[in-house]
């Protein structure tokens, strides 16, 4: 039963996490700027991390071939990922940040094929698309701002996320062979080395003094939680399921902040929210299906 269920509800989590973190991102940038929020949110993340795993030598253990993968694991995951979409929604509107967004897990499915950890079927593609039919559905992509302003911003935004999908993908056989908090620690280590040197500039111009304690709260909820959790656990899954799956988990994202949305905010589910969260979950429930299949036919 755990087993079988275990990734679905790590992965749940961790849309939940990823999906409520922008919320109190908000309240951390009103006092420091997007580039030193990823400067604490990578080094606090990888401090954290490097307490709970207190091993870090089997890493200079390594193959050659996998440490030069880790390391690509963590520019492309972490340091990309992480500059590319706060500048690029700092570019850009959060609509156009959402519909761009759908793009990672159709990035991912075909990276994952390429690489010959899925194969095509109907079923999966049928999943993609219901979910991104939900997603779109939710958002409603005429809100989309399509002038030459936000051209930048929405260009780093597909090229994040290009470099998550890639990331959901290669990191895979690094979890499965050296356990999931292992990797993600020493991923967000490396990240650490190119981080704080970018970051240096801009945190000498932050008075960090000024800071109140609710912010600085907001700042470690979000290292713990969405960070810390959310990657440990989409690490973890991923040594149980493929990545397309991991990937298209990622549409819940946009309906569990619209399910926040009446808690925090005030505002009312309406027939949209309804009829977008049968799709994605339906889109979901097919891939998931489809990946049960093929375990249980490689058991």
């Amino acid at each position: 039963m755990s087993s079988r269920f275990g990734p679905h509800l790590a992965l749940l989590a961790v849309q939940i996490l990823f999906g409520v973190w922008p919320i109190f991102g908000k309240v951390v940038l009103r006092s420091m700027s997007p580039t030193s929020l990823v400067v604490f949110r990578i080094t606090g993340a990888a401090l954290a991390l490097a307490f709970l795993q207190r091993r870090l030598s089997p890493l200079l253990q390594m193959p050659m071939k996998d440490i030069v993968l880790l390391v690509m694991c963590s520019l492309l995951g972490i340091v990309g990922n992480q500059f590319l979409f706060v500048k690029g929604l700092s570019l850009t509107t959060v609509i156009n940040a959402e519909i761009l967004s759908t793009t990672i897990p159709a990035y991912a499915i075909s990276i994952s094929i390429l690489l010959g950890y899925d194969r095509w079927s109907i079923k999966t593609l049928g999943g993609i698309l219901i979910a991104i039919a939900g997603v779109l559905y939710l958002i409603n992509p005429t809100r989309a701002d399509l002038s030459s302003t936000t051209t930048t911003g929405n260009v780093l935004i597909l090229i994040n996320s290009l470099l998550y999908a890639i990331f959901i993908v290669i990191s895979k056989g690094l979890y499965e062979r050296y356990g999931a908090l292992n990797v993600i620690t020493w991923i967000f280590m490396v990240g650490c080395l190119v981080t704080i040197p970018v970051g240096f500039f801009s945190l000498q111009q932050e008075n960090l003094a000024a800071i109140d304690a609710s912010t600085w709260l907001a700042l470690a909820f979000i290292i713990l939680l969405p960070t810390v959790g959310a990657y440990y656990l989409n690490a973890w899954a991923l040594t149980r399921v493929s990545p397309s799956l991991v990937a298209i988990y990622i549409y819940l994202q946009p309906l569990i902040a619209f399910g926040f949305a009446p808690l925090l905010l005030g505002e009312q589910w309406n027939y949209r929210t309804i009829v977008a969260a049968l799709l994605i979950f339906s889109g979901v429930a097919l891939v998931s299906k489809r990946d049960q299949e093929v375990l249980e036919r490689s058991v």
